[in-house]
């Protein structure tokens, strides 16, 4: 019985050593290796990429990075950034857009 007991915690703990590690939600929001090259280059975005930056939707982390702050955070949490000749608020924490100002 003792054997059976340690075989099954055996099993268990090798399962689980197995799995995968959880996803970094960043990862799943990364452009594509195309769109990185064109940001490290040009700086800006395709026609159809912009057309993505909609209020409530979250930016992404490399487009974040490459647009310029233009009003720090304030005591909401919100910043102002442009990008592409666009100026977004978002929350700096979550990059959630909260308004898109011009």
């Amino acid at each position: 019985m003792k054997q059976l007991i340690i075989a099954i915690l055996a099993g268990a703990v090798s399962v689980g050593a197995i799995a995968k590690p959880p996803k970094d939600k960043d990862d799943n929001k990364a452009l594509p290796p195309g769109l990185e090259k064109k940001m490290a280059t040009q700086g800006t975005l395709p026609p159809g990429w912009q057309k993505k930056l909609k209020k409530g939707s979250i930016l992404d982390i490399q487009v974040y990075k490459s647009g310029k702050v233009v009003q720090k955070r304030d005591r909401n949490g919100h910043v102002v950034v442009t990008i592409d000749g666009r100026v977004i608020r978002l929350i700096e924490a979550t990059r959630e857009i909260v308004d898109i100002l011009k």
